[in-house]
């Protein structure tokens, strides 16, 4: 890397670190079994800001910090490990020492990808990466191709989601070693998974953040963010700033295997030079890949399809995006609720056809809910651009309880609603446990000082009093503390109702097995899903296979719906032929009350309410004469 500690390969360990803003940096190092051996080496200062020089006592194992100008001592920003958390010293790490047993590795599978997202805290009792290495051969089983994992960057406290990190190359000491997740992203690739990491560069965390003493360029003084100071990319002393995240970009890709990143929030990450620094970024980890190949995945409040843009055409290079209109319509017809950010949503069967076929709905139409435009042209993007889920990590949380599906809608919906999602021609995300309806919430909760803490709190309620339904309820009745370690442990997985609810997994392990096995489904490309509104809740979409070996998911959200008559040339048969029942939401194994049949002269088709079918023509040797 440009900056670190680097195990030099004749001895000793090379320091490089960025302190534009001071005179003199020298490395206070601590050796020995009980690091208490210490010394301090001067550092030579170098053109444009930066300090380095071989320190030849030191090796991995040990740990150090700067003093910059006297000041200190202070960790490396960019500290591979920080064993004693982010106001502690950094360790010399040896990434070389590791045993990789991935070789040949192409990169994650394109073909039908299902995303899964996790936070390694909460993902089993333990909160470990040792821990969630045991559960890898059953997403593997479930036919999980890539596990996203929220951010590992060291933060402060005792627990956390982890979008306040202040040390972006150190995976947090409260998971485990960095090798632990060497070991954890090895194991997944023996199983055929993939794992992207979701990195947070809009902002640094308020707490145990030292990168202002080395630089007072890395923060910008022109944008801001809604967590805090927006990172400088493009302002004086940018530089520096840009060489730092690109190498981090680089770092978990090269150095720890990561199939990819999935960057969050890039709606606040500001940029007016060029290249873009997403756009450079993108082009970084790729290369850092080489030859494998990588998925980036963007989310993007905003919606802006540069980012899914080749670039050679101006775009950004990155391969897919989070789709929030889809989720946002998804939850309306669940719930029955379109307050706050779900105003503009109704649910209908209009919507899902269009999302669909084209993605994003908003693609440049007035938005009521932010009183002005919300997106940017992109019908010409292919279907497997968009990422579509029902469950996230912001979305469950931003419910008074942590809400998962089965406590907001009734159980036939939502097993219908996960067909549409795993069978739909975008790329579909679970979100840890949803795969077996886990009984356990998933609720904010972040651990800083009292009076942070103060400022969490009250943040947090002035974002959930945006929904009527809640402001109604507080401050009479509040949500529950996001600093109180019962509200973490709250939030863990009980990974025993796989087989408790095992209706609601078999579920989930069919229709990914369809989406990944199907001839038709399998196989999703711009122009081969068409769909139609067959009323306001019900609708069909028709998947275009070869030769006429279509596929029919028709849905249905409203009353039972009777149709008599279909002057809708999307249910028509093929030619010659019938439509033949392959899979249905309502199917006993599933927990349903069974699906009746469907007639064969199509005069009279019954769709309960509440329900998903998947059609298929019927074998030659049954069709009709």
């Amino acid at each position: 890397m440009p900056i670190g500690a680097e195990v030099a390969p004749g001895g000793g360990v090379h320091f490089r670190v960025w302190a534009p803003r001071r005179r003199t940096v020298e490395i206070k190092l601590q050796s020995g079994a009980a690091h208490d051996t210490q010394q301090c080496v001067q550092l030579k200062r170098e053109e444009n800001g930066y300090f380095s020089g071989l320190v030849s006592q030191a090796q991995a194992g040990d740990r150090y910090r700067f003093l910059l100008d006297g000041d200190g001592p202070f960790p490396d920003p960019a500290s591979r490990f920080q064993p004693e958390g982010p106001h502690g010293p950094s360790e010399i790490i040896d990434p070389s020492a590791f045993e990789w047993s991935d070789r040949g590795w192409p990169g994650p599978t394109r073909h039908s990808p299902v995303l899964y997202e996790l936070h390694v805290g909460t993902f089993t009792t333990e909160g470990t990466w040792t821990a969630a290495i045991e559960q890898l051969p059953a997403l593997a089983e479930l036919g999980i191709t890539m596990i996203e994992v929220m951010p590992l960057a060291e933060f402060s406290g005792r627990f956390g989601w982890g979008y306040d990190g202040v040390d972006l190359f150190a995976p947090s000491h409260l998971y485990g070693t960095p090798d632990d997740v060497r070991r954890f992203v090895d194991r997944a690739h023996s199983l055929g998974l993939g794992v992207i990491l979701d990195v947070v560069y809009n902002h640094f965390g308020p707490d145990g953040n030292y990168v202002t003493q080395f630089s007072d360029t890395y923060f910008s003084a022109r944008h801001h963010t809604d967590w805090g100071n927006a990172i400088n990319f493009d302002g004086e002393g940018a530089a520096g700033t840009r060489e730092f995240l690109l190498a981090n970009a680089a770092y978990w890709i090269r150095e720890f295997h990561m199939d990819g990143l999935r960057v969050d929030a890039t709606q606040n990450i500001y940029d007016e030079s060029d290249p873009h620094i997403l756009a450079e970024l993108t082009r970084v980890a790729r290369d850092a890949a080489l030859p494998r190949d990588i998925f980036i995945v963007a989310e993007n409040e905003s919606q802006d399809v540069r980012l899914l843009r080749p670039l050679d055409e101006g775009g950004y290079g990155m391969d897919a995006a989070w789709n929030d209109d889809w989720h946002h319509s998804a939850m309306v017809a669940l719930s029955g609720r379109d307050e706050a950010y779900y105003t503009d949503y109704a649910g209908a069967a209009s919507e899902f056809v269009a999302a669909a076929k084209y993605g994003f709905l908003y693609q440049g139409q007035f938005y009521r809910w932010q009183k002005a435009t919300r997106g940017v042209p992109g019908l010409d993007l292919a279907p497997s651009q968009f990422v579509h889920f029902l469950e996230n990590h912001d979305q469950v949380a931003n419910s008074f309880h942590g809400d998962r599906l089965q406590r907001v809608a009734s159980v036939r919906r939502v097993r219908a609603m996960t067909a549409l999602l795993l069978l739909g021609p975008q790329t579909p995300m679970l979100f840890q446990g949803q795969e077996f309806g886990a009984s356990t919430p998933f609720l904010y909760f972040a651990d800083h000082g009292d009076a942070l803490m103060r400022l969490v709190w009250d943040g947090r309620a002035r974002f959930l009093s945006q929904f009527r339904s809640i402001a109604a309820q507080l401050p009479d009745t509040t949500p529950p503390d996001p600093g109180e370690p019962a509200t973490f442990v709250r939030s863990k997985l009980d990974h025993t109702e796989r087989m408790k609810h095992a209706e609601i997994y078999a579920l989930h392990r069919d229709l990914i097995s369809l989406r990944r096995n199907d001839p038709v489904l399998s196989q999703p490309r711009p122009g081969s899903v068409d769909g139609a509104a067959l009323s306001v809740d019900a609708f069909v979409l028709r998947f275009f296979g070869e030769q006429g070996d279509d596929r029919l998911l028709v849905m249905n959200f409203g009353r039972p719906l009777h149709l008599f008559i279909m002057p809708e040339p999307l249910l028509a048969p093929p030619w010659r032929g019938r439509w033949q029942l392959l899979w249905s939401s309502d199917d006993v194994r599933y927990g349903g009350l069974g699906q009746p049949p469907l007639d064969a002269a199509m005069s009279d088709w019954t769709l309960h309410g509440d329900s998903a079918v998947l059609l298929r023509p019927a074998p030659p040797s049954e069709r009709p004469e």
